[in-house]
């Protein structure tokens, strides 16, 4: 069963795996209900899946919202988990899908509100994301700064915007990345390149000045 609302904190990206047991005693012991093996997978991915989040949704509740349902949907189907990836792998892609969904979700509502605010339904116009959002995660000389640097980020593709999460904010490689994602490594390499161009483009001098 899924442990109570949790508060989740950013942490550094690390590759901590499970010290005692192997991947796959680990996985039979959450198969079997273990709380023990529950209570460590809370333990070592429960903020990593919420600095995810917030580097996509780039809103703090909204990441702690997406880290609940993702562990309620791991607790849920870890039965089904037939391990043709990393356990890490399965839990950060459940993540992104469920942070692209909520995006694509919201994208859709406001393109419902603006078609109501032609017949004259303005008061149905839904907007969000446009406050602006530094990620604590990320070093930078001032606040002014960073908030540039995420709104530049929220005007990337997602696709491209979930790369560069991934890449600069849980340290992941080209071909973690490529699992996650399930594309080939050469995609990521393309997203990452063009993510890149595109943030020159917007940013100019900040970008040149923390993203060398």
């Amino acid at each position: 069963m899924l442990p109570g609302r949790r508060k989740f904190r950013l942490i550094t990206a690390s590759k901590n795996k499970p010290k005692s047991l192997s991947e796959e005693i680990f996985i039979e012991s959450l198969k079997h209900g273990d709380q023990t093996a529950y209570a460590e997978l809370l333990n070592l991915y429960a903020d990593k899946v919420f600095n995810t989040s917030l580097g996509i949704l780039q809103n703090k509740e909204d990441a702690e919202d997406i880290a609940q349902e993702v562990f309620a949907e791991v607790f849920q189907s870890v039965g089904q988990f037939r391990q043709q990836s990393k356990l890490s792998t399965w839990i950060y892609r459940i993540a992104v899908t469920k942070s692209l969904e909520l995006i694509r979700s919201r994208d859709r509502n406001k393109r419902k509100g603006l078609l109501l605010s032609i017949f004259g339904r303005e008061d149905l116009i839904h907007v969000s994301g446009s406050e602006p959002f530094y990620h604590p995660g990320i070093r930078l000389e001032n606040k002014e700064m960073a908030a540039v640097l995420f709104t530049a980020i929220r005007r990337l593709p997602l696709n491209q915007r979930t790369a560069f999460t991934l890449n600069k904010i849980e340290n992941m490689s080209y071909a973690e990345i490529a699992e996650v994602m399930n594309v080939s490594v050469s995609s990521v390499e393309s997203l990452l390149f063009r993510a890149r161009q595109k943030l020159r483009e917007l940013l100019g001098y900040y970008y040149e000045q923390n993203h060398k």
